[in-house]
């Protein structure tokens, strides 16, 4: 059996999407019935339980953005940077393998020739080395805590999307926004991410740091150019002048906006698609939201 933590959010319904269609056996904790931040009670429950596996996609994102984060800190802090410590020790315990849902946020830009990021590149989006948001500063603390620990796959996300339009999905925020921000970025189809991290435990890769980005890298204005390819776009989509601009009349925190280098996840063996022909697949398929 599989635990998933988490699975009320954007990352953790896909999660359960795809061990449904898998008829895999799983059990999605709410904390309504099992208080699982508390240290304790999940390790009660698990060793009550036995499960297979653990996956971790519980985190604070902010809604509708990381902005939100800079007001609720303490919520966002414990969330993607002390709990992730409670789980690996809890597991540790038990001898219990898992998996962390972590981001790419903590880089940005690319690397000094112009190549993404590897796991090997010491994240510079961090509070130790830059100005950056609230929500990439506590994940890249999330990440120092695993550090180290035993039996733990921690999967670097960026910049979801898929095929069906929601609040949460990167197409349908680039269709909603007036105006947009150029940037180069590495993104990561959502059920390509959650079928490449479950097959981390099916194959049995080794532990450690994954990139999980589909591969490839595009720019904001490469996506909005496929959008009204597609006949999608609502309005014609305009620009901000430059990143200073967006920083004064739209956002209250400075972006990620970076590259990363998915080749050790595709040296284990596992591949998705590239990332030009991943967005198109999701503009042709597209699923308008429900009223």
């Amino acid at each position: 059996m599989i635990v998933l933590l988490g699975g009320t959010g954007y990352v953790g319904a896909a999660y359960q999407r795809l061990f449904e269609q898998r008829g895999l056996q799983y059990r999605s904790l709410s904390r309504r019935d099992v208080d699982y931040t508390d240290a304790a009670t999940l390790r009660n429950w698990l060793g009550d339980h036995k499960p297979d596996f653990l996956i971790n996609a519980a985190g604070y994102t902010g809604k509708p953005n990381v902005d939100a984060c800079e007001t609720d800190k303490h919520n966002c802090l414990f969330g993607n940077a002390v709990f992730p410590g409670r789980v690996a020790d809890v597991c540790a315990d038990l001898d219990l393998p898992w998996g962390q849902v972590s981001s790419g946020c903590i880089y940005t830009g690319s690397r000094p020739d112009g190549s993404g990021f590897t796991e090997k590149d010491t994240p510079n989006f961090t509070f130790r080395t830059n100005n950056c948001s609230f929500y990439s500063g506590t994940k890249a603390l999330g990440e120092e805590v695993l550090q180290n620990t035993s039996k733990t796959w921690v999967w670097r996300l960026r910049i979801p999307f898929n095929e069906v339009d929601g609040p949460r999905n990167y197409l349908s925020k680039l269709m909603r926004y007036e105006r947009l921000l150029e940037a180069e970025n590495s993104i990561s189809h959502l059920d390509e991410f959650c079928a490449a991290t479950l097959a981390c435990w099916e194959k049995q890769v080794p532990y450690g740091t994954y990139n999980v980005t589909n591969p490839g890298n595009v720019t904001t204005r490469e996506v909005a150019a496929m959008i009204e390819e597609h006949g999608l776009a609502p309005h014609a989509f305009s620009f901000f002048d430059d990143e200073e601009e967006f920083m004064r009349k739209a956002a209250a925190t400075p972006r990620s906006n970076c590259t990363m280098d998915s080749s050790k996840l595709q040296n284990a063996g596992i591949h998705m698609t590239p990332v030009h022909e991943a967005i198109h697949r999701a503009l042709e398929n597209w699923v308008p939201e429900s009223p």
